[in-house]
């Protein structure tokens, strides 16, 4: 990069330093819960559509239990080490269901994963522009608990500096992906390339605090000459860490945006890595007893972990990436994190970039699949030309549960009555694998929600917004039926860009609550009757 003439430093670093100061103003935490402000007009729209449902739970196996991660439901973003998007509790049945909220900063505060101790307490990471903040919440409160301040993110600096907000919206790094161990412990990679094993305990006076652990330096592996606040204008390479999770053998792997693979020991500290060239990886990844699952912007990849942790392939497919970034979608590639699914775990499935439709892609398992003969469907979704998502699927037994992100960018794009095409599609793999079916298709219009299934009730939650004539912003949690697609009921949430959820999933609690991640903070919708 060309350093710029020394009066523009000048110029930059006087506007940084006066962004700066009015960001970071107002940052201290709040111990009670805030709640988001609500934009004009929700008095104008419905606040409930639909009726009650009937808990009707979906019959079926649930993921294995992994033995490195909390249990299944609670321990990730999607859920468990499959990726399933599932959660083994019930969700709002829509019985009178009542709206909590958190603001979590002035501006932002979006709070993205969101996992579940063994008390049932939050423990989530929500995004400020001062940093991300791991957080402790009270369930039925949502008061803060506990707060830890994370690193501030070259991204973040980037869009205040240049100007350039999708800097933020683009970046999947940082710690928005994180997984929750099987002793409750928080495990992250910050913006520093360090990798992170973080516990919470209350003390003796009641309070409650989080303790770093272990702090594994990852940047002897990954070039780290990222964008800061002292450092404005890198001339050396930044590689940030996508997301980490561990293996069947407790190796803790990572993933950095620019196709490193790699893992931690924690036993001895040990670090290995391998570099797909050329390739992209911005989502998370899945894990199994029978290795690791990554996407990158290029291919499907499995891998197992050598004797030593070095990363090794096992097989890899490439999929139809298209001619280039949909809007709707990070990169130029598949938007989601594989599920390792299906009859006695045969199947991993992942959705392409193609050019006029995207399509559902379930493969086998194996590395002893016949050349030929891994792929086992590919299921062209939603309509030509408006077709991506940048979710992870949804999995259960032989089904897969697929949104349409088509046309979401960021908080700004569905101001003023906007909306999405939408659609969700529910495909099965046939009993005996010779390929799929179509068995439904909703016009659910859920912009950019990670959704949720849960099979303890049988019902699947989006976060929808529908087109509005008076450019009205209304946003929903609605339900829909899994074995028929039919919406059950829809609960108004909220107004504005603030109820924005900007990529955040939607978080089933094991008290039955359903838990979405906003522009501002978290949103509760938990039945009362």
């Amino acid at each position: 990069m060309t350093t710029p003439p020394p009066r523009s430093r000048a110029r930059a670093l006087a506007l940084v330093a006066a962004l700066a100061a009015t960001l970071l103003a107002g940052s201290a935490p709040v111990a009670q819960a805030e709640e988001i402000p609500l934009a004009p007009g929700h008095r104008l729209v419905a606040p409930y559509e639909g009726a009650p449902a009937t808990a009707r739970p979906v019959p079926g196996e649930a993921p294995p239990q992994h033995p490195y991660l909390a249990p299944n439901g609670r321990s990730g973003m999607h859920a468990d080490g499959a990726g399933s998007g599932t959660h083994p509790w019930s969700g709002p049945l829509g019985r009178d269901p009542r709206v909590d909220s958190e603001k979590i900063a002035a501006v932002g505060g979006e709070c993205a994963t969101v996992t579940f101790d063994a008390g049932g307490r939050l423990v989530t990471v929500c995004g400020t522009f001062s940093g991300f903040l791991l957080k402790l919440l009270d369930p039925r409160t949502l008061d803060t608990l506990a707060e830890y301040q994370l690193p501030q993110r070259s991204s973040t600096v980037e869009a205040i500096t240049r100007l350039d907000f999708e800097k933020i919206f683009k970046d999947t790094s940082g710690g928005a992906y994180f997984y929750l161990d099987d002793r409750d412990r928080v495990v992250l990679a910050d913006s520093r390339q360090h990798v992170l094993r973080v516990a919470h305990r209350q003390n003796a006076d009641g309070a409650w605090e989080f303790t770093v652990e272990d702090d594994w330096d990852l940047t002897s592996l990954v070039p780290h000459d990222c964008v800061t606040w002292t450092n404005l204008f890198p001339s050396g390479a930044c590689d940030p860490v996508t997301s980490v999770m561990p293996d069947w053998d407790g190796r803790i792997w990572w993933v950095t945006r620019l196709g490193r693979v790699g893992t931690v020991d924690p036993a001895t500290g040990a670090l290995r890595v391998i570099r797909l060239d050329g390739e992209e990886i911005q989502n998370s990844f899945s894990v199994a007893e029978d290795g690791v699952s990554i996407v990158t912007d290029h291919a499907l990849y499995a891998f197992r972990a050598d004797a030593d942790g070095v990363p090794r392939v096992q097989w890899r497919e490439t999929y139809d990436r298209g001619t280039g970034t949909k809007p709707g979608s990070v990169n130029q590639g598949s938007g989601t994190t594989p599920d390792l699914f299906g009859t006695r775990g045969r199947y991993v499935a992942i959705t392409d970039n193609a050019d006029d439709r995207m399509n559902v892609l379930v493969y086998r398992r194996g590395a002893d699949v016949p050349a030929g003969e891994r792929l086992v469907c590919k299921v062209p979704v939603f309509g030509p030309g408006a077709s991506t998502t940048d979710n992870s699927l949804i999995s259960w037994g032989d089904s897969l549960v697929v949104e349409n992100n088509y046309g979401y960018e960021n908080p700004g794009t569905l101001l003023f009555g906007r909306s999405v095409v939408g659609g969700a599609t529910r495909i099965d793999v046939r009993a005996d694998g010779s390929g799929c079916d179509t068995v439904w298709e909703s016009d659910v219009r859920s912009p950019s929600t990670v959704p949720k299934l849960s099979t303890a009730n049988g019902l699947l939650y989006f976060y929808e917004k529908r087109p509005n004539a008076w450019g009205i912003d209304a946003w929903y949690l609605t339900a829909v039926d899994f074995r028929t697609g039919r919406r059950a009921f829809s609960r108004f949430t909220g107004t504005g860009l603030a109820y924005d959820n900007n990529w955040a999933p939607i978080t089933i609690g094991p008290d039955g609550t359903a838990y979405v991640g906003v522009f501002n903070g978290i949103v509760a919708v938990r039945d009362t009757a």
